[in-house]
């Protein structure tokens, strides 16, 4: 049926076409034989081809320009009549006398033009007699096209204020009254199309009307032209009155197309003068009128007004803007009570981007509007509408944008009772979008009490808010997230170590509810920027009294303490390791002995009960050696204790090469260079010849399951474990027990049993060249390196 509907109407413009080109052909034929009566006779009938009803608007617009262009040559021959003493008055008369109304108004358009343009008549009075004429054509399409033909031969000749056809005094009402009459005429035609045909085409007919309201709209525009329309005349006459057309003809697309249409083509200056007229009009608008877009585009031109010029915004506070703006979007949603929640949050979104932009300074402009939107949100509980979220976090993202500055967001008392109606993953983006706020702009948040705000802001990635963890959640996702907070929690400081500590207790607060998942994430950043205050305080500052209300090292490093404990729900012990270490370290640093040993203990208690892993157990008990070697607050009891300890675990390692490299690491707990009391040589030697019989043991288990002895490896990172000891002036360290070493591994290598391993056989033969280059470099090393004897093995 749609096919065939189209098909015909193909048809029907060819038609048209047809008749029209050939009229127009024998009205070419009478122009140039200056025939005037056939001209308007072939010209009428070639018109008359408009008077179809049976072709859609689109259609019709491709007749109707086709007949346009013939009317343009039409013109030019009544111009050159008029040039060659026809009278115009009597050419207005003659083109009357055709048959047809429509062929009539047309021709009597375009006699009209070269009529005002002769100045034989005013302007006023021509275009009076042709905008009331054109009332004869009441068929909306007809009528559209006609009123539209007038207002184009007729724009450029309006009795304005400068122009050539400028009347008497009251010549820009006389103008201003031409054109809204026809905008009104104009208006109830495009209305009336809603209205005409069965129910059922009220879809196709809504389309053909969208594709007409250019020809309403250009009335607007052209009315804006008109120089002599000065704020006064805007205010008392022209706004008023083509408001009036726009709320009575209660029609949906005419009222929203409209109020559009005089938001854009009028000066900003115009509405910011006439904010009550404008806003007095919308809640009379249809309940089904998209009224958040017309009110968002005007706050949007006025922020963009006022972005034009500084000059301007004492202009905004004379006439208060944001008050009446303020006023009138809460009239709107009451008279709207079917309103949709993204309506109501696209208003106040608006209303907020205008208030920072025009009021940036007014703090509390920007909060009443939060408050006002939750006000018109309470009761509606999580918003889950995909769209009015997306809105709810471009409100929340406004402050962000202008005040590039969260400490200045933290203001806003509303600001979290808004973000309250996102649901839990908006909520996580809303997050998500602060935090990288705090981070593009490099924002210190530096007091406890806006930490207290920021953390119940980004609530949504610290804590998972209906209690329950989803497991679904992308890991991904979930790892940036938390690493995301991680770094913001680095950026939390401030200088005073009171306040410092304030912060921290607070963050800890929040992240400890975080659930496992998350402890691991920010737990340590929590643990560095503590460890941070903890060295800001050692030294001679430290409150000597012991006041409880001070902070102290010794208090950090209870709730540390207490921090790690929380650990134990994941489990992490190798976190927890590795965080005990760091505050072993750090209380060294405070010369705080038995913290320090209190924290090695912990370390060491994890390492027993819970690290079984094998490969967890080498890392763990290296990071046991390297931190303890590091210790110097250790009297002699409580470091020999610990390195028993450490020894102890390095023999008891599963496999043997992880032995020998764990227990010559050992040496080095034995022997620290800046404290002279720490240089045991004798146990030194004892863990390198132990290191050197687990290597053995170790090549004699291979030989045994494999049948070869393996690499030897093992015995050249012991080798030059004896170099180094050797360097720092070990006296058990002598020049035999590095030749015998080196010649035990020179047969090793030659021996068949051996396994060839290239990496081996190059970190030896470096060993070697670096023994020789000790020796050529002479001194006091070289006279040390000098009775070593590494040619001859190489």
């Amino acid at each position: 049926m749609i096919a065939d509907g189209a098909e015909d109407e193909e048809k029907w413009l060819a038609a048209g076409i047809a008749g029209l080109q050939q009229n127009a052909f024998y009205m070419h034929r009478a122009l140039d034989s200056n025939n005037l009566r056939d001209a308007l006779k072939y010209s009428a009938q070639m018109l008359s081809e408009l008077r179809t009803s049976k072709l859609s608007p689109h259609k019709y617009y491709e007749l109707y320009m086709r007949a346009f262009d013939e009317l343009r040559k039409l013109e030019m021959f009544f111009k050159e009549e008029a040039r060659r003493g026809c009278s115009v008055i009597d050419l207005y008369e003659l083109v009357q006398h055709a048959g047809n109304i429509l062929p009539r108004l047309y021709l009597l358009c375009t006699v009209g033009s070269v009529y005002i343009k002769s100045k034989e008549a005013p302007a006023k009075d021509v275009l009076k007699d042709l905008v009331e004429m054109c009332r004869g054509i009441q068929h909306p399409v007809r009528g559209l096209f006609l009123r539209s033909y007038l207002s184009q031969v007729s724009r450029d000749k309006l009795p304005d204020i400068g122009s050539e056809y400028e009347g008497d005094a009251d010549t820009v009402v006389d103008a201003v009254e031409f054109v809204i009459q026809n905008f009104t005429e104009m208006n109830k035609l495009w209305v009336r199309m809603q209205h005409q045909g069965p129910a059922r085409e009220k879809e196709k007919r809504e389309k053909e009307r969208s594709e007409l309201r250019d020809l309403v709209g250009k009335n607007l525009h052209v009315l804006s032209q008109i120089e002599g329309i000065d704020l006064e005349m805007y205010k008392e006459s022209v706004l008023p009155r083509v408001l009036e057309q726009v709320v009575n003809c209660k029609d949906e697309i005419a009222q929203f197309y409209l109020m559009d249409c005089i938001i854009q083509v009028f000066p900003d200056e115009y509405h910011l003068q006439t904010l009550d007229v404008l806003l007095g009009a919308c809640p009379q608008l249809q309940p089904s009128v998209d009224i958040k877009t017309v009110l968002s585009q005007l706050m949007e031109r006025l922020s963009n007004y006022a972005a034009s010029s500084a000059e301007v915004l004492p202009e905004f506070l004379q006439v208060e803007a944001f008050s009446k703006l303020s006023n009138a979007i809460g009239k709107v949603i009451e008279a709207h009570v079917d309103m949709p929640t993204v309506g109501v949050v696209t208003l106040y979104s608006s209303l907020l981007k205008f208030t920072l932009h025009v009021h940036p300074d007014r703090l509390d402009y920007a909060d009443q509007v939060l408050g006002a939107c939750v006000k018109k949100l309470s009761g509606k509980g999580k918003i889950e509408d995909n769209k009015a979220t997306k809105q709810i976090v471009a409100l929340l993202s406004a402050p962000l944008e202008k005040y590039n500055d969260i400490v200045t967001t933290l203001k806003l008392s509303n600001y979290p009772h808004v973000m309250e109606y996102l649901d839990n993953e908006t909520n996580k983006v809303m997050a998500t979008v602060i935090i990288s706020s705090v981070m593009k702009n490099k924002t210190h948040v530096s007091t406890a009490d806006k930490v207290e705000a920021l953390f119940e802001l980004i609530k949504g990635l610290i804590k998972d808010l209906d209690g329950t963890f989803d497991d679904e959640i992308d890991e991904d996702d979930f790892n940036e997230e938390q690493n995301s907070v991680a770094r913001l929690i680095q950026m939390l400081t401030n200088e005073d170590p009171e306040e410092m500590f304030k912060i921290i207790c607070t963050v800890r607060k929040h992240i400890l509810t975080g659930g496992p998942k998350r402890l691991v994430f920010t737990v340590p950043p929590l643990f560095f920027s503590s460890l941070k205050l903890v060295r800001q305080l050692q030294g001679p500052e430290e409150n000597p009294f012991g006041d409880d209300t001070t902070t102290t090292p010794k208090k950090i490093f209870q709730l540390l303490n207490q921090t790690i404990e929380a650990l134990s729900i994941i489990p992490a012990p190798e976190l927890a390791l590795r965080l005990y270490l760091q505050c072993a370290e750090a209380a060294n640093d405070c010369e705080l002995e038995p913290v320090a040993y209190e924290f090695f203990t912990q370390a060491y208690i994890l390492y027993e009960e819970e690290i079984s892993d094998s490969k967890a157990q080498i890392t763990a008990l290296h990071l046991i050696i390297g931190t303890l070697q590091r210790m110097h607050v250790f009297g002699v009891e409580n470091r020999d204790t610990l390195t028993h300890k450490a020894t102890g675990y390095s023999a008891k390692l599963l496999k043997k090469p992880d032995q020998c490299r764990a227990v010559y690491s050992c040496a080095h707990l034995f022997w620290v260079d800046d404290q002279e009391n720490m240089k045991d040589g004798e146990r030194v030697l004892i863990c390198l010849k132990r290191a050197l019989r687990i290597a053995n043991a170790a090549q004699q288990m291979s030989s045994a399951t494999r049948g070869s002895t393996g690499s030897v490896a093992l015995f050249v990172e012991i080798l030059n474990k004896y170099l180094y000891f050797f360097e720092k002036g070990n006296p058990h360290i002598t020049v035999a027990s590095i030749q015998s070493l080196m010649e035990l591994i020179t047969t090793e290598l030659q021996s068949d049993s051996t396994t060839p391993d290239q990496a081996t056989d190059a970190f030896f033969a470096s060993t070697l060249r670096y023994i020789q280059f000790q020796k050529q470099k002479g001194g006091a090393m070289g006279d040390k390196y000098e009775p070593i004897k590494a040619s001859s093995i190489a």
